[in-house]
């Protein structure tokens, strides 16, 4: 019994020496209404009566360039001194309340009907235009890249020291109208072009426009739906459960297409009938290819003037796929709309495509249209898949060449490159078990987190 005897003694003979120390401080810290009653004598009544409305209206301190803290012995700055105000809407109306009856108005708070002449005006206004670029910045194109360097940045922002540009010198130009396949191997970077397009990568400035607008600076090109990138897949990681699931919910697919403020019922309508989605369904019922669907519609909704496309026919079945790319063709057509789609699937695209960019090694080898091809003029069912596999295999050998001469052979043998702990969100360990992968190293039995490095 004694260690509590002795904690609650030293608590009691430390809120003694704070209370004689502090003696109105320390009170009005805890009890707001103890607060009022030392600052009473120096109230008029009405003031009093605010300070006790708002003495449950909680503050927090703000930064001392806000607050204009400033020491005794010169630091901080010279600004007056203010507080951020943090109090719910109770307090807020308790406020109020209080100020109007020390100016003697009308202690009621009423809420009216029906909106204000001045809000119905705002309401009935045309919506302010976009920014745009400087007069004939644009020079007609809807999508410009002019001579890109770019990598991805290390952890300070900037390129990393020494790294060859994943981008080289890219120089793409299309018209409005255009309808342009982006092809190339794996890892030619089709994707990241796609996202630099689409305003998800810093870039110098005047280096990628759209209609004459900065892609990256320009936000409201996003933000008004008239550039438009739609990729990649809805997953998402659960820390003990997996990585890459499905993004997912027990509601139907109407609950996120009518959540898409401003769209026309008709365009609507027509999207819904073209990738035949059913409202009804519930999103953690439905197939890939019924939630690729349901993603792309909710994509396609507001009218884009440049619509980004990176391998978005990938679980849809062949009506879905060929009544996708009618639709988008005629919004090429009707619209004068711009649209690059980087794709391995080539079936029924010779229809569809205005141009073709061929990208290989980070850089752009042509960007032509269908009609200057040799082998695609025709538009024979099957050429394009025939022609891109020529490209294809002519840069894997040029690539092959250029390793070897700068001596780099590819190793023949895989390495395995272990640590030690557990990963971050896995019930597994990152030890491997050696003898399961014929080596002597000795790790957890059941672990498969063990690195391939060829």
């Amino acid at each position: 019994m004694r260690a509590p005897l002795l904690i609650i003694s030293v608590g009691h003979v430390a809120r003694t020496i704070l209370r004689r120390a502090f003696p109105r401080t320390l009170a009005s810290l805890f009890d707001p209404s103890r607060a009022l009653a030392v600052t009473a004598g120096h109230c008029t009544p009405r003031e009093v009566s605010s300070a006790r409305a708002t003495a449950h209206t909680s503050t927090m301190p703000v930064p001392v360039s806000v607050s204009g803290w400033k020491s005794a012995a010169g630091g901080g700055v010279d600004a007056a001194p203010s507080v951020m105000e943090t109090s719910g809407p109770f307090a807020a109306l308790a406020k109020r309340k209080a100020e109007r009856e020390s100016q003697g108005g009308v202690s009621e708070v009423t809420v009216s009907a029906g909106p204000t002449p001045a809000a119905k005006a705002a309401a009935d206004a045309p919506p302010a235009p976009a920014p745009s670029a400087a007069p004939g910045a644009s020079n007609g194109w809807g999508v410009a890249v002019n001579d890109l360097d770019w990598s991805y940045p290390g952890i300070d922002g900037s390129p990393i020291a020494g790294s060859e540009p994943l981008i080289k010198g890219m120089d793409l130009k299309l018209k409005p109208g255009s309808c342009c396949l982006l092809l190339g191997a794996n890892g030619a970077g089709k994707t990241t072009l796609l996202k630099i397009l689409g305003g998800k990568h810093m870039v110098p400035k005047d280096k990628v426009l759209i209609h004459g607008r900065e892609a990256f600076y320009d936000t409201s090109l996003t933000t008004s739906g008239q550039l438009s990138y739609i990729g990649g897949d809805w997953q998402r990681d659960v820390a003990f459960a997996g990585y890459g699931v499905t993004l997912a919910g027990d509601f139907p697919a109407s609950k996120m297409l009518d959540s898409i403020p401003g769209v026309d019922p008709e365009r609507k309508k027509r999207i819904i009938d073209v990738l035949d989605i059913n409202p009804e369904w519930r999103m953690h019922q439905v197939s890939d290819g019924q939630r690729r669907r349901v993603q792309l519609a909710y994509g396609l909704m507001i009218p884009y003037s440049v619509l980004l496309l990176d391998e978005i026919t990938v679980d849809l079945d062949v009506l879905g796929r060929a009544d996708l790319m009618a639709f988008l063709r005629r919004e090429c057509e009707e619209r004068s709309v711009t649209i690059v789609y980087a794709t391995h699937i080539f079936d029924g695209l010779e229809e569809f495509a205005t141009h073709v960019a061929f990208v290989a090694g980070g850089r752009l080898r042509f960007c032509e249209a269908i009609e200057d091809i040799e082998g695609l003029r025709a538009r024979e069912p099957g050429a394009l898949l025939a022609t891109v596999e020529g490209w294809l295999r002519k840069e894997a050998e040029i690539k092959k060449e250029e390793l070897a001469k700068r001596g780099i052979v590819k190793k023949k043998v895989f390495e395995y490159a272990r640590n030690s702990g557990w990963g971050e969100g896995r019930m597994a360990a990152t030890v491997s078990f050696g003898p399961e992968l014929g080596m002597k190293h000795q790790g957890i039995k059941g672990s498969s987190n063990a690195v391939m490095r060829n």
